[in-house]
């Protein structure tokens, strides 16, 4: 590792975030779960053809593993999957099953690569949705992990609501699935997004120490916590990472792909993706599910590259790691320079050169001051327009 990790042409963070004594795994894959976890979004519906240039993009930023969906909701999923099998370059394509033959047949006859199959560990689902015995869940997983097996299917064990399961229970079952039918890896799921970081580092290690296979971390974001989570997860050991774009799923969403790439590379050096491509990942997710992005979020947000505040303007364009932790290139954005109450000489300045505007010092002074007292009478940032028929008005005088 270079000297001074925390500075590198594309960012500069914090350098308390080193040394980092934490043992991370060499290398920490995605599995991208924005076609099945995030089309469960309230509202959100992806036609084939949009889950065919959504499998495509993702495939080209180079996420390893696709969650393609959940062949057994409809016709229409089952023939968006067989189609993203055929299209594939890199991509593994996973989709998802309960616990029983009729799924895992309809995943095979698909042609994906691997299954998830889910089974409940969570006390709550255990005793007021499902009603099973501890006897019954290990039967119905090692069944269906054998019958997947059988199939010639990749499996991840998905014992969902981890994170509320009881330890002991979870102990055995990680230990008798792993020992009768030996899944190829196994998620930690934090399906309520109730555990805390420090949990979650807990279980993971748990359950790292209970099995020998592979450990994946999947996480809701009900308290906020889906991307510290998922740090925290692959900190205790986790080697793959569950994601959506734009942070799209049940509730409050899944971790987000965007933050949870970016902050690996820049925090870690981990990952290799195309990470220019983010901006029209996540505008075509957006695009496509009918959910637009707050303004204020991470990396795609329009405000994450936005600045009105008129102090150091100018370092936006000299320098802009002085203002931003990331260079906005990096993820495919700009920066965007707008007009309001908090702008000031240097914002104004800045704005007219950008437009090949000249202006007098005394005529930038006044500008400053209608720019100020418009964006106040508004409460809000000016729009093109309106900075230009302020500027136009003047420049008429």
């Amino acid at each position: 590792m270079k000297k001074t990790p925390w500075i590198a042409p594309q960012w500069w963070i914090s350098r308390y975030n080193f040394p980092n004594s934490t043992k991370l795994p060499s290398k920490v894959m995605l599995h991208d779960t924005t076609l099945r976890d995030g089309e469960q979004t309230p509202g959100v519906v992806f036609r084939k053809e949009e889950k065919i240039e959504i499998a495509r993009l993702l495939d080209e930023f180079g996420v390893e593993r696709i969650e393609a969906g959940m062949p057994s909701v409809s016709k229409e999923d089952a023939e968006a999957i067989q189609e993203i099998v055929k299209r594939k370059n890199n991509s593994e394509i996973f989709c998802f099953c309960r616990a029983n033959d009729k799924d895992i047949q309809l995943a095979a006859d698909c042609g994906v690569d691997g299954v998830v199959i889910e089974v409940p560990s969570g006390l709550p689902r255990l005793k007021y949705q499902f009603n099973w015995s501890e006897d019954e869940v290990i039967e119905k997983s090692c069944s269906a992990i054998a019958k997947a097996k059988e199939h010639g299917l990749k499996v991840l064990f998905f014992p969902y609501d981890t994170s509320r399961a009881e330890q002991a229970f979870l102990i055995r079952l990680l230990t008798e699935v792993e020992q009768s039918a030996k899944p190829d890896s196994v998620a930690v799921v934090d399906t309520t997004g109730s555990a805390s970081p420090m949990a979650i580092r807990y279980l993971v290690s748990l359950v790292k120490n209970t099995v020998s296979c592979p450990v994946e971390i999947h996480v809701h974001s009900d308290f906020g916590l889906a991307t510290a989570n998922t740090l925290a997860g692959i900190e205790a050991g986790a080697e793959v990472a569950h994601v959506c774009v734009n942070g799209l799923g049940e509730r409050c969403g899944n971790a987000a792909l965007e933050q949870i790439v970016v902050t690996l590379k820049v925090f870690h050096g981990l990952g290799n993706y195309k990470y220019n491509m983010l901006s029209e990942l996540s505008e075509q997710v957006a695009e496509f599910s009918g959910v637009p992005r707050s303004r204020l979020q991470p990396i795609v947000g329009d405000f994450a590259f936005t600045r009105e505040i008129g102090m150091g303007m100018d370092m936006v364009t000299k320098q802009p790691r002085v203002i931003y932790p990331i260079i906005p290139e990096m993820v495919g954005r700009n920066t965007n320079v707008v007009m309001g109450k908090k702008s000031g000489k240097s914002s104004v300045e800045f704005k007219l050169a950008e437009k090949n505007i000249s202006m007098t010092a005394e005529q930038i002074e006044t500008m400053v001051a209608q720019v100020k007292e418009m964006g106040i009478e508004k409460k809000r940032c000016l729009t093109e327009d309106e900075f230009d028929s302020i500027a136009s008005a003047l420049l008429q005088k």
